[in-house]
């Protein structure tokens, strides 16, 4: 089995493939992850949001940050809830995203 950290490390890689359909940023930097959480059987439960709660798009979303995670090697299952609280706002994004957009 490998160790959690590397699982963590190689997830968190994966999910900046996964980009929010109305913003070109990956969803990671975007902060739409709030959780990873990695159990020691290798399942994963994943916390996320979306910057908007009526996005068109969520259920692709949801199914490309499953795919992504699920390719990590040592990960068995991938379980993704999709929350609207605490509400997903700008101050959540990385310094590289706000740079990106031009907000810095």
């Amino acid at each position: 089995m490998r160790d959690i950290l590397d699982i963590e490390s190689d997830i968190v890689v994966e999910l900046r493939t996964v980009f929010d359909p109305e913003v070109p940023v990956n969803v990671y930097d975007l902060g739409l992850i709030y959780d990873v959480d990695v159990q020691d059987d290798g399942k994963v439960d994943i916390t996320m949001t979306l910057t908007a709660p009526n996005c068109p798009v969520a259920d692709d979303v949801v199914q490309e940050v499953k795919t992504a995670v699920g390719s990590v090697e040592g990960v068995t299952g991938v379980e993704v809830k999709l929350v609207f609280d605490p509400p997903w706002d700008q101050s959540r994004m990385s310094e590289e995203a706000k740079l990106d957009l031009g907000l810095l």
